[in-house]
């Protein structure tokens, strides 16, 4: 079944010019992108968006990160394309991630991982909305 996800290539590899490696990566895995913009979000846009964090310990450095450089914001379109983004990705943690992962080829640390994906068809249609709303 063809799906949306949301990708964002994270402040990380934007500052690391891995943007180009990283999109020819998404059109070789099969992807159709059918949203891609570049963003610099506030502190509270970064905070809105990692809401379901918000009661974790991460959340203040996360939101700092995200806030910190540009991101690149894409809707990614292919068949289990959740599923296969996450695999692509690779794990959280670019030191336990598969080689040949995005997160282990780009990714510094668990937080600075050059990458996010969805999880699940509800948090797809609600990040997408997020960052793609209509006026």
């Amino acid at each position: 079944m063809v799906e949306k996800t949301l990708a964002i290539i994270k402040p990380d590899a934007v500052k690391k010019k891995a943007v180009g490696k990283i999109v020819q990566r998404i059109e070789e895995e099969g992807f159709s992108i059918s949203g891609m913009k570049q963003l610099h979000l506030t502190k509270e846009e970064a905070e809105g968006f990692y809401i379901v964090h918000k009661e974790k310990s991460f959340y203040g450095s996360l939101t700092d990160f995200m806030s910190s450089g540009d991101i690149i914001v894409l809707v990614l379109e292919r068949e289990d394309a959740i599923a296969h983004w996450r695999k692509t990705m690779g794990v959280t943690d670019p030191a336990l991630a598969e080689p040949g992962t995005l997160r282990h080829s780009f990714g510094f640390s668990v937080e600075r991982n050059a990458c996010h994906g969805s999880d699940a068809p509800e948090t797809a249609a609600w990040e997408i909305d997020y960052f793609y709303k209509k006026p």
